[in-house]
């Protein structure tokens, strides 16, 4: 079985599901699926510097790039080259599976599979949440009836990472049959000086709990409410330090130094930037609270990651894999406003045996529903049933005919 993944880029740039399907490649290889990918060198506003037109080793995964339009259109991302490329060795591949919707890749992928009759399973990584619609509502319901709408109902399968999701699906009129297959996280090997380099780093004293914020910097995500939140604790005279980590636009960067600045954190902020590999597993290992509170995240790699480095985790209900961190009691579930979000994070704060606790929860949590392994072998059981034209897993799914 050969299966052929589909996505507009894979820079570390473009976050989560950036990073998952490379993840999420390895583990099937492990398992034995022959899987490649096909994408674009998109890089965010520059370019990935990596060969064109031919299947390279990237990060231990064999990749297609392919040379995106010149000039960068956020998450649609056109590629000319990637249709060519698609149209021509598609037929060599069993399976597609794209990842997006409302994107060119994904779009393009799915209409030559259904012209080369190829079976296709659509991931949509959470657009199509009420919160997600409601952003550049008018193209999005075109885009739907014009193309987007029998990508989805034709489709072998909807790949979807939490009941949430599935339920979004269906919501929106599609009644194509969904699984539900989380997505992964390693589990990280145990650094016991990251705190101590965290702070030498830092400039932040060793008896100061450290809040960390890991994601892309947008306003989907909420950054500005955490730094209105920590700023009415702040003012009641708690003790922390902010750790705002990940890439962002300038101009909305410069929107947060300066809400920064006036609401008088800068002594109490760092500002990391985009942090990978052992800057990344520092900041995890070396802070003492996980906050994230995003309008909409159809899963939450950056979530995942901190349960399974033991940090207790404050999302919001837009998050949709709260309802397993609230049952396995590994975090804080808050609606997103000022108060709420304080007052959880002063909870916290004052309880250093209640973090340790909910940290601990969050790691085994992790360990037992977030291995990639498992997950690989679900895909592939979902994936041999897609091609054998067989039903799909009974456990795994979650909408049917």
């Amino acid at each position: 079985m050969k299966v052929l993944h589909v996505i507009p880029s894979v820079a570390p740039i473009q976050g989560g599901p950036s990073y998952a399907i490379l993840a999420m490649v390895k583990a099937l290889r492990s398992q034995g699926v022959e899987v490649e990918i096909a994408t674009t060198n998109d890089n965010g506003p520059k370019l990935l510097q990596v060969p064109l037109n031919q299947q390279i080793e990237y990060q231990g995964v064999p990749i297609w790039f392919f040379s995106r339009f010149a000039l960068p259109m956020k998450e649609f991302i056109f590629s000319a080259a990637l249709t060519r490329g698609l149209w021509q060795n598609m037929q060599n591949y069993d399976l597609v599976h794209t990842h997006y919707l409302f994107s060119y890749a994904s779009t393009c992928a799915g209409a030559i599979a259904r012209h080369q009759k190829i079976p296709y399973i659509v991931r949509t990584i959470g657009q199509l949440s009420p919160w997600a619609l409601a952003q550049s509502r008018t193209k999005k319901r075109l885009y739907t009836q014009l193309i987007e709408q029998r990508n989805l109902q034709q489709a072998s399968a909807i790949h979807c990472t939490a009941p949430g999701e599935a339920e979004d699906v269906r919501k929106f009129g599609i009644y194509t049959p969904a699984i539900t297959i989380p997505l992964g996280v390693d589990i990280p090997v145990p650094c016991p000086e990251a705190r101590k380099v965290l702070g030498e780093k830092y400039g932040i004293a060793a008896d100061i709990p450290v809040i960390l914020f890991l994601s892309r910097l947008h306003y989907k995500k909420r950054p500005d409410l955490l730094l209105q939140s920590l700023s009415s604790l702040a003012k009641e005279g708690h003790s922390f330090h902010l750790c705002l980590a990940g890439a962002g636009e300038p101009d909305y960067l410069n929107y947060l130094q300066t809400l920064i600045t006036s609401l008088d954190l800068t002594a109490q902020t760092s500002l990391t930037g985009f942090a990978a590999d052992r800057d990344k597993e520092i900041l995890l290992q070396g802070s003492d609270i996980f906050v994230l509170p995003s309008f909409s995240e159809n899963f939450g790699v950056a979530v995942a990651e901190a349960m399974a480095a033991g940090l207790p985790v404050v999302i919001t209900p837009g998050i949709q894999i709260a309802p397993d961190i609230a049952s396995a009691q590994a975090g804080l579930v808050v609606e997103g406003e000022v108060d709420a979000l304080a007052a959880a994070i002063a909870q916290l704060l004052n309880s250093p045996e209640l973090r340790q606790q909910l940290g601990e929860n969050g790691r085994r949590f992790a360990q037992s529903h977030y291995s990639w392994d498992a997950i690989a072998q679900q895909l592939a059981a979902v994936y041999t049933a897609v091609v054998q034209k067989q039903p799909l897993p009974h456990s795994l799914t979650q909408l049917r005919d």
